[in-house]
């Protein structure tokens, strides 16, 4: 038998609908659905007592740009009953949970990261309010930087002030060659600003009891705290939500939390006067859900449940849900401008020139759901696409849709994605695999969401469930519609460049990068970057590197060019370091750097003797004092091999592609070398302990005379992109001979990624659990990359170019992107090499953040 469900179109009304329009045999939509969200991963605590859950406690969750989770669980703290923690993960590192004791004496109530990523906010139910920081930059180690009180009063709204930078992704011009087209800057006014036009940081809170409160961030570290009612007569406040305006005001929408009440809209103006923070508050139009209009359902949803704008920058359209212990509904409502009907008496009179009819504001509905499960959770999307009438019309011709549909979490353990505006159903996921009777007979409530959040482009879903498990959902970008590679690749590609253009991190788009797309993905993006302005091309340089390195580790088959990225990565900032360095040697400012001459001079300059190439130089630009030279010595080691290694392994690079085949057809990079050996000859004069060190079988070998020469050859085949050539026999021959007289080093600089992101490229969700270290059973997770290390190789400080040895001791921090390592204490005193230090104190080479490892994994 086969059975018919019906499928709702994309009508501006849910409940209109003529249900014998569509019917849609039920494997087809199964079909759909199974292929539209699916899980990544469910990581989840070791197994405690039954006592520890209080399964009555709300549960919250954040996502950061940066992809980093804040939640809060139901779980009891052993040591102390009054203490509520609040867990942080890196999403690709799920095991490895920092749990704070927060130090809040009530249930954590809000969790709200800042613009940047980097800085969350928590509130509770007393009132409290922290502000969290990381310590030394570490993901997993987090401390309380601020905190402000309105003791007794809960926090039921939180936001950061806004700080005027919005940027607006226009769907429509995907297949544009510009990226200014693609993303553009929206002209949109800080919530308030310092001198000069600085937006100032801060927080804005509403409570249980009307009060709106804003803590303002002073230059000076020191707040400066405000309350102030949001209207005359103060009353309950059961929900609240906190958006902005262009205009730089701030919306508040607030509901005592009976769906016959008016859900209330106020205007909030936030000012320093006199060293004193002013709070000005105004009533704006309000609204009545249409379900209490309803007679059928007047009575049947009593409670308004969430509240919600559908966008922080986007006061005028609004979510509501209404619900009951049987089922809710959910209606959106819009903000509009109509004009004030004038009394007859004065419609027949002359009107004036330049009149206009009178405009007011109302809220309109523009569409509601039919009865639904009761909802337990709402997850609204963070993409910034243009909202207009128009967006049906190109969700689908481009079949583009993150950022049009919210999730709905529901008691029974299913997710619905619905469009965001007409409300209509774009896809269902059911999380549990256990059939329901099975589960009855076990007892217990039902296991469902209660917290739910989308990822910034809104490709993937984190729930944590009422069991404290944390669950990282796929959400197609599709939707579940069947399309053809090119279209998949252009939707990824698309929010690839949303990442770059934004600084956001990209790991939620790698979820849906098949390694079959690994490939193509790269040649798409690298056609795309080579089409902007060569300004723009220099601001995204070494982001798009980052990207393609982390796109690269997602296939065995291009495993060994991502460590030809993350190399590039290096040699890029070790040459930029080396180049700012040099000093004119006349003091009035020359046209071009002596970084930039010494570029100009080598590119024109095609002579194979380095020699030769230094008298054209001015010296006098290069000289340095000794010790800054020779605390740079590891870094300038490092160059010298990566040349060694590339040249002896030119013979090698057959059909199996191994580590520095990238570079053999990069002009750019060879060039840079190139300059970098002839500054590290000029330097070598001066002080001769900072040269590079080679193991040569003849005493009287100029090594750096031999590695500039061939060097030089290989760069004149690949020095023009639009004419390549293959390296000729007699340079092929002579860097056979390097290994019999240079010792060619390892390639032990290469970091590995431990993450998550390379083991769920399969179609069956991963098991974690907090606290261990996922490895697949019997697979080595670093084997793509230990086929090109040596034997028991010794570890690396991938950015001081030092050796850790075998075990080393000392506590290390890895990237959460790359896997790159570096020592947490600094070995070195001198101001040349603590000054390249301090350049990755904040962020690795490819921008990813730092979490702190132990020495044994080092």
């Amino acid at each position: 038998m086969l059975i018919y469900i019906y499928s709702r179109p994309p009508s501006l009304n849910a409940e209109r609908i003529d249900e014998h329009r569509l019917k849609v045999p039920v494997l087809i939509i199964f079909r759909l659905i199974h292929c539209m969200m699916e899980v990544a991963y469910v990581c989840e605590w070791e197994k405690r007592p039954k006592s520890n859950h209080c399964p009555s406690i709300p549960l919250v969750c954040a996502w950061s740009c940066r992809n980093l989770i804040a939640f809060s669980t139901d779980l009891k703290n052993e040591e102390d009953d009054k203490g509520h923690m609040i867990h942080i993960i890196d999403t690709d590192h799920p095991w490895d949970v920092y749990s704070i004791n927060s130090g809040h004496t009530e249930v954590i109530s809000c969790l709200e990261w800042d613009q940047s990523g980097s800085r969350l906010l928590s509130a509770d139910g007393d009132g409290q309010i922290k502000c969290w920081g990381m310590t030394e930059h570490l993901v997993n180690s987090w401390e309380c930087t601020q905190s402000s009180s309105l003791d007794g009063d809960p926090i039921i709204a939180l936001s950061w002030l806004h700080n005027g930078v919005k940027l607006a992704l226009h769907v429509e011009k995907s297949g544009s060659t510009n990226f200014g087209e693609k993303f553009s800057r929206v002209k949109f006014s800080p919530s308030l600003t310092l001198f000069g036009g600085k937006p100032m940081e801060g927080w804005l809170a509403v409570t249980v009891s009307g009060l709106v409160t804003v803590s303002l961030l002073k230059p000076n570290g020191t707040l400066l705290t405000a309350s102030e009612s949001l209207c005359r007569l103060r009353g309950r406040v059961a929900l609240a939500d906190i958006a902005f305006t262009s205009g730089g005001n701030i919306v508040v929408a607030a509901t005592d939390g009976s769906s016959s009440s008016p859900v209330q809209f106020y205007k909030v103006c936030v000012s320093v006067v006199n060293e004193k923070c002013r709070i000005d508050t105004e009533l704006l139009p309000s609204l009545f859900m249409r379900c209490t209009t309803d007679p059928v359902r007047r009575d049947k949803y009593p409670a308004v449940t969430h509240l919600k704008f559908l966008t922080r920058e986007n006061s005028e359209q609004v979510l509501l849900c209404a619900s009951s212990q049987m089922g809710s509904i959910v209606e959106c409502w819009s903000l509009r401008k109509e004009g004030l009907p004038v009394n007859n008496i004065f419609q027949h009179r002359s009107p004036v020139v330049g009149e206009k009819q009178p405009m007011i504001l109302k809220w309109r509905i523009l569409s509601a759901t039919n009865d639904l499960e009761r909802v337990s959770a709402v997850a609204l999307p963070k993409l910034p696409i243009s909202i207009s009438n128009t967006d049906l019309k190109v969700a689908s011709d481009t079949k583009f849709f993150p950022g049009l549909g919210l999730a709905l979490a529901f008691h029974d353990g299913s997710i619905q994605i619905l469009h965001r505006l007409s409300l209509h159903t774009m896809g269902v996921f059911y999380g549990s695999s256990d059939p329901a009777i099975k589960r009855q007979r076990a007892g217990g409530p039902t296991l469902h969401f209660k917290a739910l959040q989308f990822s910034w482009t809104s490709l993937a879903l984190v729930g944590v469930d009422n069991q404290g498990k944390l669950h990282m959902i796929r959400v197609s970008p599709s939707m579940g519609q069947m399309l053809d590679m090119n279209t998949l690749l252009r939707h990824l590609l698309f929010l690839l460049e949303y990442c770059m253009v934004t600084g956001y991190d990209w790991w939620d788009v790698l979820l849906h990068a098949q390694p079959s797309m690994v490939h193509n993905l790269l040649e798409k993006l690298h056609e795309e970057y080579m089409r902007q302005n060569q300004a723009l091309q220099q601001v995204l340089s070494t982001r798009i590197v980052a990207v393609k390195a982390s796109l690269c580790k997602l296939s065995s088959a291009t495993a060994a060019r991502a460590c030809d990225f993350h190399a590039k990565l290096l040699l890029i900032a070790i040459s930029s370091t080396l180049k700012s360095l040099l000093r004119p040697h006349v003091l009035n400012t020359p046209d071009k750097s002596p970084g930039d001459r010494l570029s100009e001079i080598c590119t024109k300059n095609t002579d194979t003797d380095i020699d030769k190439v230094m008298i054209n130089l001015k010296t006098e630009e290069f000289v340095l004092d000794g010790p800054p030279l020779q605390s740079l010595q590891q870094l300038i080691q490092w160059v010298g091999d990566f040349v060694l290694y590339l040249l002896a392994n030119l013979p090698n690079q057959g059909s199996i592609v191994r580590p520095g085949f990238g570079f053999l057809r990069d002009g750019a990079s060879l060039g840079t070398l190139r300059e970098m050996l002839v500054m590290i000859r000029i330097w070598g004069l001066l002080k001769p302990g900072c040269l590079p060190i080679y193991t040569a079988t003849s005493d009287n070998q100029d090594s750096m005379f031999l590695l500039f020469r061939l060097l030089t050859k290989l760069w004149l085949c690949s020095r023009d992109e639009s004419h390549l050539q293959d390296p000729d026999e007699t340079l092929i021959d002579e860097c056979c001979l390097l290994p019999s007289q240079l010792l060619v080093p390892s390639m032990d600089w290469l970091p590995i990624n431990d993450g998550v992101i390379t083991k769920i490229q399969t179609k069956h969700p991963l098991r974690l659990q907090f606290g261990k270290p996922y490895t697949l059973p019997g697979v080595n997770p670093n084997a793509q990359v230990e086929v090109f290390r040596s034997p028991a190789s010794q570890r690396m400080d991938h950015l001081r170019c030092l050796h850790l040895g075998i075990s080393p001791t000392e506590d290390s921090k890895a990237c959460t992107r790359c896997g790159c390592v570096t020592m947490l204490r600094s070995p070195n005193k001198t101001n040349a090499m603590r000054q390249w230090e301090q350049r990755w104190i904040k962020n690795c080479l490819c921008g990813g953040l730092w979490r702190r490892i132990p020495s044994t994994l080092t």
